[in-house]
C-alpha cells in the first residue's frame, strides 16, 4: 500500500493553482506505508485528489506533485513528458544547445536536462527523480539517441533531499570538451568541470542582446567561460574579461582563439578588488558587464546579498564613462526584481551618479517560468546607462 498523504484545511489552492511542492508542515497525516522515494497521493483536507508525487520523509519539501490526473509514472509518461518539453524548444528554434528539461515548469520537478550538442547533462535533485534516473535515460536515448548522457548532479541541494553529490557517466562516452554554436559563436564547454552543468544557458538571449551596449572598452565581471565576453567581442575595440578562476580564463582563452577574436584579454582576480584597482588608478570603461553567482541561496541570506550586489554595482558605477553602460544581472530568485531594482536605485544614489533604465530582461525562453511558482522566475537582467 502506497502512501496517502491528507493537507490541512486550505493548504490545497497554491498547489490547485500549480505549484509542486507539499511541504512538512503542511501535512495532518500520513496514511498507508511505501518506500522513501516512491510515488504518493495527495489528498485535501476533506479527502479530494489533488495528485501524486514523490515523497521523501527527509526533506521539508514532503512531496513534488507532477501527476494530477490518474496516470504513473512509467516509462511511457517519462517519455511523452520529454518529447512535449523538448518539442516545446524546437518551436522556438532552439537546435543546438538549449535546456530541454526545467523541472517544475515543464512539470517535472527536481529533473534538469541540458542539451549540448549531440550531449545532455542531467541533474537529479531529488531522491524520488534519482531513484528515476535509469528509466530517464531510457527514454532521453529512445527518444534523441545521444552521443553520451553526463550526469552533473553535485549540487549541495541534494543533502536536503538525504543524497551524495555525484558525477558520472550515465551513458556513452564524454569528451573532454563539447563544442556547441550560440549566437553565431562556437564555445567549448566543459559539462565535467564547468559552472552548473558546463554553462549558463539561461543568459543565451542576454548576451546577444548586450552586444548592442559593448562598443569600445569592455569589462566582463565574473566572465567564467566567456559568454557574455565572446559577444561583446563581436562589436567591442577591446574586452577585458575577469574571473578568480584561472580555469574560467583559459576556456575564455581557448574560446577566443576558436573564433580568432584578437581583442580579448583576461584577468584574473577578485572582482571587488579588482575593480577597486580600476577605481584608484582612473582606468574607466565604456561598459562594465556584472553578472555574479548567485549572493544567496536562501531566504536568511537575502540580507547580506543585498549589501554585496548593491557594494559591486556602486563600484561598477564609478568606473563607467559618461553616456556609457552598466550591464547587470542576479540569478537568484530570493532576490526578487523589485528588491533588484530598489538595491539599483541605492546603488546610483551612493555612487553619485545619474543613471537611467535602458533595458530589463529575464531568463532565456528554453527556461519557462510558472506563474503560480515564483521559485521558477530566477533571473533578472538590467542595462543602465549612466549620464
Amino acid at each position: 500500500m502506497s502512501y496517502s498523504v491528507y493537507l490541512k484545511k486550505n493548504e490545497e489552492k497554491r498547489i490547485i493553482a500549480g505549484h509542486s511542492w507539499v511541504y512538512a508542515n503542511e501535512v495532518s497525516r500520513i496514511e498507508g506505508k511505501g518506500a522513501n522515494g516512491s510515488l504518493a497521493t495527495v489528498y485535501s483536507f476533506d479527502g479530494r485528489y489533488i495528485g501524486k508525487g514523490y515523497i521523501n520523509h527527509l526533506s521539508k519539501i514532503l512531496v513534488r506533485i507532477f501527476i494530477r490526473t490518474q496516470e504513473t509514472d512509467d516509462e511511457n509518461f517519462y517519455l511523452d513528458k520529454m518529447k512535449k518539453a523538448n518539442d516545446y524548444r524546437l518551436r522556438l528554434g532552439y537546435s543546438d544547445c538549449y535546456r530541454m528539461v526545467f523541472a517544475e515548469a515543464d512539470n517535472l520537478p527536481a529533473l534538469i536536462i541540458d542539451k549540448y550538442g549531440d550531449i545532455l547533462v542531467m541533474q537529479c535533485l531529488s531522491l524520488g527523480i534519482d531513484l528515476k534516473k535509469q528509466t530517464i535515460c531510457d527514454c532521453l536515448i529512445k527518444l534523441f539517441s545521444p552521443k553520451c548522457i553526463y550526469e552533473r548532479s553535485d549540487v549541495a541541494v541534494r543533502k536536503k533531499e538525504g543524497l551524495p553529490e555525484t558525477k558520472q557517466v550515465l551513458y556513452g562516452e564524454i569528451p573532454d570538451y563539447v563544442k556547441i554554436c550560440e549566437n553565431g559563436i562556437y564555445m567549448l564547454v566543459d559539462v565535467k568541470n564547468g559552472q552548473k552543468t558546463g554553462y549558463f544557458l539561461d543568459q543565451k538571449e542576454n548576451r546577444f542582446a548586450a552586444r548592442k551596449y559593448c562598443h569600445g572598452q569592455i569589462l566582463d565581471c565574473f566572465c567564467n567561460s566567456g559568454g557574455f565576453t565572446l559577444n561583446a567581442a563581436t562589436v567591442a575595440d577591446c574586452v577585458t574579461a575577469c574571473d578568480i578562476s584561472e580555469l574560467a580564463l583559459k576556456n575564455v582563452r581557448d574560446n577566443a582563439e576558436l573564433n580568432k577574436f584578437s581583442n580579448i584579454q583576461t584577468l584574473c582576480g577578485d572582482v571587488f578588488d579588482e575593480l577597486r584597482k580600476f577605481k584608484k588608478s582612473g582606468i574607466e570603461f565604456d561598459t562594465v558587464i556584472l553578472d555574479p553567482p548567485a549572493f544567496c541561496k536562501s531566504a536568511n541570506e537575502v540580507k547580506d546579498a543585498y549589501r554585496g550586489y548593491k557594494d559591486i554595482n556602486i563600484l561598477a558605477m564609478k568606473i563607467i564613462k559618461s553616456g556609457g553602460f552598466l550591464i547587470t544581472c542576479s540569478c537568484s530568485h530570493y532576490m526578487t526584481a523589485t528588491l533588484f531594482e530598489k538595491m539599483l536605485a541605492d546603488a546610483a544614489r551612493e555612487s553619485g551618479k545619474f543613471v537611467r533604465s535602458v533595458e530589463v530582461k529575464t531568463q532565456a525562453p528554453d527556461h519557462p517560468a510558472l506563474l503560480c511558482a515564483d521559485e521558477t522566475q530566477y533571473l533578472k537582467f538590467y542595462v543602465l546607462q549612466i549620464i
